[in-house]
């Protein structure tokens, strides 16, 4: 078998191949038998000056074949290798890696014998290959490549048996099987960085492009253009060498840590850790004071620890790490569910709590850990995977730019097969200058600016949200933002901010009022809220959860270090809580076993739906309290206890949880404000104003969520949710005030979305999902509520495979899935809010820099973020927050001092950003793991920024295709027919146009978005009548206006000959050709702007402006022949009076007619919602289809 099935996140498949022999590959073989063809049959033959062209021919494309190994993995394989069946036999393999995951590549096949080990007496041969810093290993069981397994999926006993490597044997083999805990990659240098691009096929086609003019001697416009490309490649080099620089600083920390090998204590560097190792791990500081990080991912089995793990999530919350101890012996495993007891690499201890009771000891009076995932594969080193290997050269719509020159082509060919059947026809010419003048046809067609100005948009684009704090792991995600037509957002800490106002206690004696006076609450009611939470001192500091935070404000109560809850003010008991029970997502629910005096209390608190079914007794108002408070879009949580019988604090603390957790008292409702932010409702009403889609997927309760969604414009409409039916069979749909009740069919949901918003919950998707209806239903609701992480993701992919473009905005910690399968995802970290101002996106640069200075707190977990503090200013983003702030700090500086700083400032600038064409630098601490989108911002703010940006990169795009297009078909036609009559540019002229174009694309790029989103969308595609008519229709006109005017000036030439291959000389037919093409250049630009309402229109776009002006004040003169010596200069004659007068008024009219035309076609071709609704009932059908199969 030749070919594997892999189909993971990374690869989906691999082939087997052999590398040849050198002289049987495929560009050595044939070409030495076709040199030796030429010497002995081809010279003897035909003149020297025929036989040299030939040999030209012959290396050209030999240097092709050669070249296009380097351009196509296909082609290399098809050359140098050849495929082979058996796996013993292969020396290399051909890996296609998933959708979105970059480009296929050939690695090499590795062997080695792993040493016997005490089951089989043989030695054991291991087949693997490395593919992007991961290893697949070939399963002879499942006959393909698996990822290297890490010890993650065990059973939660097998950890707590774990005693590490038991002998140096066993290290050996560990250490063999998954390597050194490092992050290495080796740096390139930025010679082989820029020959890397140099070989890029666009790059080679310019140099090809400009050889062919040498020959055809335009000196000035050959080096011009040669100058430009090279300076382009090496800031593009430069930039991708800092950014791998930047992230080679990135290592495991080196600290030193007790490791349990071989039955006793040892002291190992982190970076020899190996899965497997029991570790003793706590806070750790450096000579600096700078805290150590955790050098590997690993699992907690005795103590806690409260660790920052903002350098991946974003989160600013510490996070409170627990021990495996409780948890049952039979469970298994899941990374993704149990986050509470793996500390993840990269992430710093703030404080750890040892477990002197574990049978084993550590010497340090540490937590005990037990090492999961080293190096690459864990979750730091998944983030630097993804920057470092997502960060593909930036283009737009590659795909569309391939085929749109290859329509371009078509054109090109049939031009230069029309000059070399008329060349043919006439003996005299050479047949060199014959071959040359169609090769230059043809390339003429693609203009060598092409990759430069797509990704000058793109680069644009990422400046400008760099500028905002918006950070970007994924480029060519960009022109995706300007295509969303539906947003989804979590609702707490997204829409709502993280600050919780505590209401009060309610249902507590059977009427459903709210109780605000603390004092008529029941002691034990107060008691659940001092103590069942999860705060923490950290460095004298109490942090967790703001809920917990504004609980215990609430009710006046202050809580020690020691564990030890106390009321400030009156003479209530003190508890002490002996154990805890985390909150987990999947039980909705966490616990504490306390002691009040010398008596025992479970204390629970949780979702009210959660709770319900663990009491003894419940109120008979308790599903009416609750839901009262909901739908006012309230948080509630059911509090409750029991108390335990006597028995020792270590029994107590051994309690299972699910004891803890059942036979219930109830204890009333805690009733907790989550006020929404003040832009939400402003910022989702432009979205939807925008023509987006906008939904809720949100954690929380049905009822509290529907309730938000209405106050942010998410609904507009009346409200059903759905439910389990009350007569018990069956679902059904009920509105929030349940005076509206139907019954639940699949078939009707597209119906039934016409006229209500619907909410459906967790439970209710697992129902879609095992009856197949998920397909008809969620393309169509609006509120998802009650979810799970996992479903989270669920229905990011349902509304992808439907035909949605997908944004989703939430935080980093709970939402990493659905962020990373949106096609925009945003994670918001819990930073300042940017400034309100909507001035110039610099100054709202400067600003939000000032207001993020002023939160020490925020930069000092932030410090740690960006690289171990090393280069923190460098990047673009936060380069301006030096220079910001001395200025914000100084203000008695004099005039002269201001003037020079701000001189500095600029300089600095400009150094930083080089020609604003390579993109800015993301760092580890911007980026989240979350998602391909990092916003700084508490706010859902930056959505409409990225789209108006995606907005502007994609309408930017699809205009360059438009300009390109009309330029490149008004050359060739120039170059063909006028060469047939023997006119050609003279080198000046060519150099001069060159300018003008260049100058026109790089101010069209740096086009500013409007602050504000249009209703009107941009043409998602550049293959669509709108484009495809305004080229034809515009073509059109130009050439009625080029031939008519090349008619005209040849009735005033007088009929001398033009010798067809001699040297330039200036003519009439000549100047009034390079005329008429610098005006049709200047006109297609301004007719195929495109303005409001995305970008600046040309009277806001100064630069382009006045470029405009520049060349229209340019060719008026040259026309209008005002100075001699100019047009001399530029081989121009003097033209006829009535004709110069001619040419302007026909100038102006073709310019009319094509704005005219392209005004016409915007207005009959406006952008539209992608219909969708034909997609789901397709994808419904064809699931459908599946099942009767």
């Amino acid at each position: 078998m030749s070919r594997f099935h892999v189909g993971g996140k990374v690869v989906e498949r691999v082939e087997l191949l052999r590398k040849r022999n050198l002289t049987w590959r495929l560009d050595v073989l044939p070409f030495a038998i076709i040199y030796i063809l030429w010497l002995t049959a081809i010279v003897p033959s035909i003149d020297v000056g025929d036989a040299a062209i030939v040999f030209g021919g012959l290396v050209s494309l030999h240097i092709l074949v050669w070249l296009f190994t380097a351009w196509s993995v296909d082609f290399k394989c098809f050359v140098q290798y050849s495929k082979v069946n058996d796996i013993h036999q292969a020396d290399a393999c051909k890996v296609t890696p998933a959708k979105f995951s970059g480009s296929k590549e050939v690695v090499p096949l590795r062997f080695r014998r792993l040493p016997a080990s005490s089951s089989s007496a043989m030695d054991l041969e291991e087949i693997y290959f490395d593919f992007r810093k991961q290893c697949f290993i070939f399963s002879k069981e499942k006959e393909t490549f698996c990822k290297l397994t890490y010890p993650t999926k065990e059973t939660i006993g097998h950890y707590l048996k774990s005693t590490g490597h038991g002998s140096d044997a066993k290290v050996v083999v560990a250490t063999e099987k998954w390597g050194r805990n490092v992050f290495d990659y080796p740096q390139p240098t930025f010679q082989k960085l820029l020959k890397e691009h140099c070989m890029e096929p666009f790059f080679v086609f310019q140099v090809f492009c400009v050889g062919l003019w040498c020959l055809d001697e335009f000196w000035y416009y050959s080096l011009f253009t040669l100058f430009m490309l090279f300076m382009f490649e090496s800031t593009m080099a430069k930039s991708r060498l800092k950014t791998l620089t930047e992230l080679r600083r990135v290592r495991v920390d080196s600290q030193t840590l007790m490791v349990y090998r071989c039955g006793k204590w040892v002291k190992l560097s982190g970076t020899d850790l190996l899965p497997g190792d029991v570790v003793s791990i706590g806070r750790s500081s450096g000579q600096n004071g700078e805290d150590k990080s955790v050098p590997a991912d690993m699992l907690i089995l005795a103590g806690s620890a409260i660790v920052n793990e903002a350098i991946l999530t974003g989160e600013s919350t510490p996070q409170w790490k627990v021990s495996i101890m409780g948890r049952g012996i039979e469970e298994m495993l899941s990374i993704k569910r149990d986050k509470s007891h793996v500390l993840f690499g990269g992430t710093k201890i703030l404080q750890h709590t040892p477990d002197k009771t574990f049978h084993l000891k550590t010497p340090d009076g540490g937590c005990i850990a037990v090492v999961l995932r080293t190096g690459f594969e864990t979750s730091q080193g998944k983030l630097m995977r993804t920057i470092l290997f997502s960060t593909e050269r930036v283009t737009a719509n590659s795909w569309e730019s391939g085929l749109f020159i290859l329509f371009l082509v078509i054109f090109a060919v049939i031009a230069a097969g029309y000059v070399l059947k008329k060349g043919l026809e006439d003996p005299t010419r050479s047949k060199y200058k014959l071959l040359l003048s169609c090769s230059l046809i043809i390339t003429s067609v693609i203009p060598p600016e092409l990759p430069m100005e797509l990704s000058i948009a793109v680069n644009t684009s990422l400046i400008a949200l760099t500028r905002r704090g918006i950070f970007c792991t994924e480029p060519f995600r960009i022109p995706f933002a300007g295509k969303v037509d539906i947003c989804c957002f979590d609702k707490t800490g997204t829409l709502t901010s993280d600050d919780m106002e505590f209401c009060g206690v309610g249902g507590l004696t059977g009427s459903m009022d709210l109780e605000t006076d603390m004092s008529n609450v029941p002691v034990r009611t107060v008691e659940i809220l001092a103590s069942c939470h999860a705060l923490v001192f950290v460095e004298n500091k109490l942090v967790g959860d703001p809920l917990e935070k504004a609980a215990l404000k609430g009710i006046d109560w202050s809580y020690k270090s020691d564990e030890k809850a106390m009321p400030k003010k009156g003479n209530g008991n003190a508890v002490q809580i002996v154990q805890r029970h985390h909150f987990a997502s999947h039980l909705k629910r966490m616990a504490v076993v306390v002691r009040i005096q010398e008596e025992f209390f479970a204390f629970v608190k949780g979702a009210p739906e959660t709770i319900q079914n663990r009491l003894v007794d419940v109120p008979s108002s308790y599903v009416e309290t609750y839901k009262k408070y909901t739908r006012q879009g309230s948080r509630v949580l059911a509090l409750a206890f029991k108390s335990i019988p006597d028995m020792t604090v270590s029994e107590a603390r051994s309690l299972d949880r699910d004891v803890v957790e059942s036979g219930l008292t109830f204890a009333g409702f805690a009733v907790f404000n989550c006020p929404i932010r003040g832009d939400s409702g402003t910022i989702l009403s432009e979205l939807k104003g925008s023509s987006h889609d906008l939904v809720m997927i949100t954690g929380d309760q049905a009822l509290t969520a529907c309730h938000v969604a209405s106050q942010v414009n998410i609904i507009s409409k009346p409200t059903l949710i759905l439910g389990p039916a009350r007569s018990g069979d069956g679902y059904e749909w009920i509105s929030p005030d349940e005076t509206e009740i139907m019954q639940y069919s699949e078939k009707d949901v597209e119906a039934l979305s016409e006229s209500y918003d619907l909410c459906i919950g967790g439970d209710c998707i697992e129902m879609l999902q095992q009856t197949s209806a998920a397909l008809q239903v969620i393309p169509y609701v609006k509120v998802f509520a009650r979810v799970a992480p996992e479903q989270k993701e669920f229905i990011m992919t349902t509304f992808k495979t439907v035909g949605r473009i997908t944004l989703m905005c939430g935080d980093g910690t709970n939402d990493v899935g659905a962020l990373k399968q949106a096609h925009v995802g945003v994670a918001l970290l819990n930073a300042v809010p940017p400034s309100q101002s909507s001035g110039t996106s610099k100054d709202e640069g400067t600003k939000s820099a000032k207001s993020k200075k002023s939160k020490p707190t925020l930069e000092a977990t932030g410090k740690g973020m960006v690289l171990n503090g090393e280069g923190s200013s460098k990047g673009k983003g936060t380069s301006r927050l030096d220079t910001t702030n001395v200025s914000a700090g100084n203000r008695h500086l004099t005039a002269a001092e201001i003037q020079r700083q701000k001189l500095k400032k600029m300089m600095d600038e400009l150094n930083e950003e080089g020609d604003g064409r390579a993109a800015p630098i993301v760092k580890l601490g911007d980026a989240s793991m979350a998602s391909p989108f990092t916003a700084k911002h508490a706010s859902v703010a930056p959505t409409t920024d990225i789209i108006r940006q995606g907005r502007s990169t994609l309408v930017t795009t699809l205009q360059m295709f438009k300009i390109l297009g009309l330029n490149c078909l008004a050359t060739a036609y120039v170059l063909s027919v006028m060469y047939l009559d023997g006119v050609k540019l003279g080198d000046i002229q060519a150099t001069i146009s060159g300018v003008f174009t260049a100058a026109f694309f790089l101010f069209i790029s740096h086009a500013r978005p409007l602050p504000t989103l249009s209703a009107a969308r941009p043409h998602p595609h550049v293959f669509c009548s709108y484009v495809f008519l305004s080229l034809m229709g515009q073509f059109a006109i130009h050439l009625l206006f080029l031939i008519s005017s090349v008619k005209e000036a040849e009735k005033h030439m007088p009929d001398e000959c033009i010798e067809p291959d001699s040297n330039f000389h200036p003519n009439l037919v000549n100047t009034v050709s390079y005329m008429v093409n610098m005006m049709l250049q200047v006109a297609t630009f301004a007719v195929n702007y495109m303005g409001h309402p995305f970008n600046q229109s040309i009277s806001e776009n100064k630069p382009f402006l006045y470029a405009l002006l520049g060349a229209v004040g340019f060719f008026t003169v040259i026309t209008s022949d005002l100075f001699r010596s100019l047009n001399d200069w530029l081989k121009l004659v003097p033209l006829p009076g009535g004709l110069r007068d001619k040419l302007l008024l026909w100038a102006f009219l073709m310019f009319l007619a094509c704005y005219s035309w392209e005004r016409l076609l915007r207005w009959a071709f406006p952008g539209k919602i992608p219909a969708w609704k034909k997609r789901q009932r397709l994808a419904a059908a064809n699931l459908q289809k599946k099942k009767h199969v």
